[in-house]
C-alpha cells in the first residue's frame, strides 16, 4: 500500500510541476518529464525503499530525458532553419521566373 501511495504522490508532484511551468513546454522539458517519470517509477517499485528508488530513478531519468530532449530540440531547430531556407529559395525562384517572363514579353514586342 505504501508503494502505491508513493507512486501516486510522485505522479501528482510531476503533474503539479509540469502544470506550473510558465508558457509552452519545450521538447527538452517534455522529454525530461517523461523520462524522469518512466525511469523513476521502475526502480521506485522494485526496491525496498520506494522513496529512495524514485529519487534515484527520477534523477537518472531527468539526466537521460534532458540529453534526449536536447538532441530532439536541436534537430527540430535545424529542420526549422532548413524549412526557412527552402521557403526563401522558393520565393527567389518565383521572382526569377517573373523576371524571365517579363524579359520574354519585352523581346516579343
Amino acid at each position: 500500500m505504501k508503494r502505491v501511495m508513493g507512486s501516486i504522490a510522485g505522479i501528482c508532484l510531476l503533474i503539479l510541476a509540469i502544470g506550473c511551468a510558465p508558457g509552452n513546454l519545450s521538447t527538452r522539458e517534455k522529454r525530461s518529464g517523461v523520462g524522469g517519470a518512466t525511469t523513476g517509477g521502475a526502480p521506485g517499485t522494485a526496491v525496498v525503499q520506494p522513496g529512495a528508488g524514485a529519487a534515484i530513478g527520477g534523477s537518472l531519468g531527468l539526466v537521460t530525458g534532458v540529453l534526449v530532449g536536447d538532441q530532439l530540440q536541436g534537430q527540430e531547430s535545424r529542420q526549422a532553419d532548413q524549412q526557412r531556407q527552402i521557403e526563401g529559395n522558393q520565393a527567389e525562384i518565383q521572382r526569377q521566373r517573373k523576371d524571365m517572363e517579363k524579359l520574354r514579353r519585352q523581346g516579343e514586342y
